[in-house]
C-alpha cells in the first residue's frame, strides 16, 4: 500500500528540485550581463575598459575552478546548503563590488567572489537535477542550462532598467539582493538525488558501472572528451566575445549593425541548448556532439575562408553559438553515459575546467600572435581533431567487453 505513496513523494521531490534548479540557474546566469557595467566602472575607477573587463575573465576562471570542486562540497554538505551558501556569497560579492574603488578590489569582489559563488552553484545544481531524471537527462540539461542562458537575457533587461533609474552602486546592491533571493528560494526546493543503482542494461548508452574520478582520469576517453569540450568552449567563448569587433573590422559593418550579432548569438545559443539537448535523448549523445562540431566547422570555415558580407557573417557566428550552446548542454549527460551518474559532479567538474581555460586561451593567442585569423586557424584545426575523436571514441565498458572477447577468442 505504501509503494504508490512513496513513488508519488519521490516524483514530487524531483519536480520540486527541477523547479528550484531552474530558478537558481536563472539567477546564476545573470553574471553574463557584465558588459553592461564596463563603461560606468571604467569612469568610476578611471581605468581603461580592457582592464575593467578583465574582471569578467577572472569571474569565468573562478566559475570553472569552483565547478571542479563542487562534487566534494556536495558530498560533505549536501546540495541545499552549498547552493544556499553560493547565493549568499554571490550577493556579498556584488554588494562589495558596489563599494570597489580600485581595480584590485574589483578583481577580488566581482572576479573572485562572484565567480566562485556562480561556479559552486552552477554545476552542483545541474548535475544533481540530472541525477533525479536518469531517463530524461538531455531534456533536464536543456531546461537547466537553458534557464542559465535565459537568466543572462532576463537580467540584461532588469539591470539595464536599474542602471537607467539608479546609481551604479545601488544597481549592484539590488542585483545582489534579487539574485540571492532567487538562489535561496531555489535551494530550499532542492534535495540531493539518491544514488543510482548500477545498470544491468546491455544498452551501450549506459556504462557498466560508476567510475571514480581517479579511475576516469586513467582512461583515454576522459581526456578525449576533455579536449573536445575545451575546443567547443574556446571556439564559442572567443567568437562570442569578439563578434562585434569581427563585424566591424573584417566585414566593415557599422557599429550598430555589428552589435546585432549579440542578439543573433543569444538566439542561436539558446536554440542550440534546446534543440541539441532534447535531441540527445533520442540520438546517441556522441553523435549529437559530432553534429555540433560539424556546425561549428561550417561557421569557422565561413570566418576563415570566405569574403564575408552581413548575411554570411551572421550565419557564421550563429553556427558557432548554436554549437557551443548545444555542446555545454549535452556534455553533462554525455559524461554520465561514459562514467556513470553517481560521480558525475566530480567527473564533469574537472572536464569543466576547459570552460575557464577556453575563456582566456582564445584571447591570449590572439594577443600573442596578432589578431583573429591565427586564433580562427587554431580553432579550425582543433575542431577537425575533435570531430575525428568523436567518430572513434567508444564507451569504457565497450572497450572492456572487447578485451574480454579477444581473450576468449
Amino acid at each position: 500500500m505504501s509503494t504508490p505513496t512513496l513513488s508519488s513523494s519521490v516524483n514530487r521531490t524531483r519536480w520540486l528540485t527541477l523547479i528550484g534548479t531552474i530558478i537558481t540557474q536563472f539567477a546564476l546566469g545573470s553574471v553574463y550581463t557584465w558588459s553592461l557595467f564596463n563603461g560606468q566602472l571604467s569612469s568610476k575607477l578611471d581605468a581603461p575598459i580592457s582592464q575593467v573587463a578583465f574582471s569578467f575573465g577572472l569571474l569565468s576562471l573562478g566559475l570553472a575552478l569552483a565547478s571542479s570542486v563542487a562534487g566534494k562540497l556536495q558530498e560533505r554538505f549536501g546540495v541545499r546548503k552549498v547552493t544556499l551558501s553560493a547565493g549568499l556569497l554571490m550577493a556579498a560579492g556584488l554588494m562589495l563590488t558596489s563599494q570597489a574603488d580600485n581595480l584590485f578590489m574589483l578583481y577580488l569582489t566581482a572576479g573572485v567572489l562572484v565567480g566562485l559563488a556562480d561556479g559552486a552553484g552552477y554545476l552542483i545544481t545541474l548535475s544533481n537535477c540530472v541525477k533525479w531524471f536518469p531517463e530524461r537527462k538531455g531534456l533536464i540539461s536543456a531546461c537547466s542550462i537553458g534557464a542559465y542562458g535565459l537568466g543572462s537575457l532576463g537580467f540584461k533587461f532588469i539591470c539595464s532598467y536599474l542602471l537607467s533609474v539608479n546609481s551604479l552602486e545601488t544597481t549592484f546592491m539590488i542585483w545582489g539582493g534579487l539574485a540571492m533571493s532567487m538562489i535561496v528560494l531555489g535551494s530550499l526546493m532542492m534535495k540531493d538525488a539518491p544514488l543510482q543503482k548500477a545498470s544491468t542494461s546491455s544498452s551501450s548508452a549506459q556504462p557498466a558501472r560508476d567510475f571514480t574520478l581517479a579511475e576516469s582520469m586513467r582512461m583515454p576517453q576522459y581526456w578525449m572528451l576533455a579536449l573536445m569540450f575545451l575546443t567547443a568552449c574556446m571556439s564559442g567563448l572567443y567568437v562570442i566575445g569578439v563578434a562585434k569587433d569581427i563585424g566591424e573590422s573584417l566585414v566593415h559593418l557599422s557599429a550598430q549593425t555589428a552589435a546585432s550579432a549579440v542578439t543573433i548569438i543569444a538566439i542561436a545559443n539558446l536554440s542550440g541548448r534546446l534543440v541539441l539537448g532534447i535531441m540527445s535523448d533520442k540520438v546517441a549523445r556522441i553523435r549529437v556532439i559530432s553534429l555540433a562540431q560539424v556546425v561549428s566547422l561550417c561557421g569557422m570555415g565561413i570566418l576563415l575562408f570566405s569574403s564575408m558580407n552581413e548575411t554570411t557573417f551572421f550565419i557564421a557566428v550563429a553556427c558557432v553559438a548554436f554549437s557551443f550552446g548545444g555542446t555545454i548542454t549535452v556534455y553533462p549527460s554525455l559524461v554520465s553515459d561514459f562514467f556513470g551518474l553517481n560521480n558525475l559532479t566530480k567527473n564533469y567538474g574537472v572536464i569543466y575546467l576547459g570552460f575557464g581555460i577556453g575563456s582566456v586561451l582564445g584571447s591570449l593567442i590572439a594577443s600573442l600572435f596578432g589578431g583573429f585569423m591565427v586564433t580562427f586557424s587554431l580553432i579550425m584545426a582543433l575542431l577537425v581533431v575533435s570531430l575525428l575523436m568523436s567518430a572513434v571514441i567508444r564507451m569504457p565498458n565497450a572497450s572492456a567487453q572487447q578485451k574480454k572477447e579477444l581473450q576468449h577468442a
